[in-house]
């Protein structure tokens, strides 16, 4: 295989410490590299130095003569005042770029939902990150580096993607690196595995399921060097203390296979006995939801919900955004109340939600995370055993010497390690996280699944994180058309069905078209006054948002249910304001 681009020698560090001593390695045609490590190893500046946008202090990079290389970075590098067309792309004639089917297959995958003659300005932190990455992809690039790819995509954005870069090239033709933690992305994709960790860059082949078993065998076979290591220099120090010779052969270690790695290693959980602990800790009776619905300004958003949720269940929601899943946790936290239909809590259900926005945190931002676990609970048991809070947090990826740090000190992937602490150390019985990935990389992702598998209780877990989903829960439901359907194929039959959906709606859209060009004097002047009405309640509900976030940061912040309560509120906003957009736009086409 040719060769693109090496790395020789690489020396990078910072004031405060050496991120990189001397690493070398290259990338040739064919490759498809995941690049994992910890939050702050260095994954990005890896990328960074392989681009030239970071320079390192010796070493060099060297790219074959002519390689055109495309970089997507976590910076934000959008002009503004640009359109979102001619962002993606540029000054290209429609004819010619609306005649290319690959063109057409990214804007549709990525930007399909993003107003085309938008201002950058306009647009939201999510959709300008997908207008970037569409601008990139759709170049002619021969090496392509992807800084979480996956940030802001939805489920079906993220298949998309996979799907996309599987076929961009032929086998043994161009090049990808991609940092990022969604594992299932890595599984689907990656053919590499480059683990960044203590400064230099370790090669695995294979995905992210490859990678773990190639570690595991590592640390394995280490593990076993040391302990041959102690019991020799244990021999030898006898040996010394009696004076006489002693002979001692060289240890020979043989190398298992990977299912023999794993071959003693138990199920991940045993759902019978924390069925029976639910059951103990809730009775039978958990939360009922019965033919509930909820519309917002008109506009139904959820419809006819039966959900009997019992102990121990272990439930995945999924859904395109704006679906309708965080209303959908609205009404089991009781933050949104249902505008049909009832929703029955048991009289021992204890509900924690793990929310996006750092909520429990907000108020101790000055705290010590010290101070902070002084005040819970002083023990908490795990698989049996009784571990002191700090050794939680240690479990969870904590190093002791951030106990002493200010809670408004830490990076977003301590702060989610702090909040998934405090809120398993309030005993609740039915956990409720929305989107939990969030600044968390695969290492403490690994660690909160394993925390999660011995916790006796109901889980539901609202998240775009495939690998995630299917790892920690039993089952999963989708959110179709606004109702709520059980998906017994998981992940894949959802994408399915909304791949059917799509498809419908398209053909739906060409049957219509005609007859909505045509907009009579009375349709058109309805139209108006609906598009008047949308503008005055957008400008309600950006007021509305703001009084919340007020409220929020002048709550008492140990009030958890009532934070809840402003939390849910917020995310019903959204919802709301998210539903009314797509009509404003429906709207607008049609007078257009």
């Amino acid at each position: 295989m040719a060769h693109l681009l090496g790395a020789e020698a690489l020396h990078l560090e910072y004031p405060t410490r050496v991120v990189f001593d001397s690493v070398t390695l290259g990338i040739d045609e064919g490759d498809r590299i995941g690049i994992v490590g910890r939050n702050g190893d260095g994954k990005s500046s890896l990328l960074g130095m392989l681009a030239g946008a970071v320079q390192p202090q010796s070493g060099r990079v060297t790219r074959r003569g002519g390689v055109r290389f495309g970089v997507l970075t976590q910076a934000d590098e959008l002009d503004d005042d640009a359109t979102v067309a001619h962002s993606v792309v540029g000054d290209r004639p429609e004819h010619e770029w609306a005649g290319d089917a690959s063109v057409r297959d990214i804007i549709r995958g990525l930007v399909q939902d993003v107003p085309w003659d938008a201002r950058i300005r306009e647009l939201s932190g999510g959709q300008r990150r997908r207008v970037a990455l569409a601008a990139l992809l759709i170049g002619d690039w021969d090496l392509i580096a992807l800084d979480e790819p996956t940030n802001h995509l939805d489920v079906e954005g993220i298949a998309w993607l996979a799907n996309h870069l599987n076929r961009r090239w032929a086998k043994n033709a161009g090049g990808l690196v991609v940092i990022t933690h969604d594992r299932w992305f890595l599984d689907e994709v990656c053919t590499k595995t480059w683990e960044v960790h203590d400064g230099i860059v370790e090669p695995f082949e294979g995905g992210y399921a490859a990678y773990v078993l190639q570690r595991v065998e590592r640390d394995r076979i280490a593990a076993a060097t040391e302990q041959k290591r102690q019991n020799m220099m244990r021999k030898e120090l006898a040996w010394l203390r009696r004076g006489a010779p002693a002979r001692t052969s060289k240890p020979k270690f043989r190398i298992d296979a990977a299912n023999e790695l794993i071959a003693d290693v138990p199920p991940v959980r045993n759902p019978i006995e924390l069925k029976q602990m639910a059951v103990a800790r809730l009775g039978k009776d958990v939360i009922d939801v019965l033919d509930a619905g909820v519309s917002f300004a008109g506009r139904e958003i959820l419809r006819d919900v039966t959900w009997r949720i019992g102990p121990g269940e272990r439930t995945g929601i999924l859904g395109a955004n704006g679906a309708g899943k965080s209303t959908l946790l609205g009404l089991i936290t009781g933050a949104v109340a249902p505008t049909s239909g009832r929703i029955k809590r048991g009289k021992t259900v204890k509900l924690g939600l793990l929310d996006q926005q750092f909520s429990q945190l907000a108020d101790i931002g000055s705290d010590r995370v010290r101070e902070v676990l002084a005040r819970e609970k002083t023990t908490f048991n795990v698989d049996g055993k009784d571990l002191t809070p700090a050794q939680l947090l240690e479990r969870l990826g904590f190093s002791r010497e951030h106990l002493s740090a200010r809670v408004d000190d830490l990076s977003g992937g301590q702060k989610r390690r702090l909040q998934l602490l405090m809120l398993l150390l309030s005993e609740p019985n039915v956990i409720a996280l929305d989107e939990p990935t969030n600044d968390v990389d695969s290492e403490m992702l690994a660690a909160m699944e394993d925390l999660l598998d011995s916790w006796p209780g109901t889980l539901l877990v609202v998240s775009h994180d495939r690998y995630l989903l299917e790892r920690i829960t039993d089952q999963q439901y989708a959110i179709l058309d606004g109702r709520l359907r059980h998906v017994p194929g998981g992940v894949d039959e959802y994408l399915r069905l909304r791949a059917e959906q799509d498809q419908a709606a398209s053909a739906g859209s060409r049957a219509v078209a005609p007859a909505a060009a045509g907009l009579s004097g009375a349709e058109k002047r309805a139209a108006e006054k609906e598009l008047a009405s949308i503008e005055r309640r957008l400008e309600k509900i950006s007021a509305e948002t703001a009084r919340i976030h007020e409220r929020m940061a002048a709550h008492d912040q140990g009030d958890f249910d009532g934070l809840q309560r402003l939390n849910a509120d917020l995310r019903a906003l959204q919802e709301e304001n998210d539903a009314l957009e797509e009509r404003w736009l429906e709207l607008g086409e049609q007078l257009g």
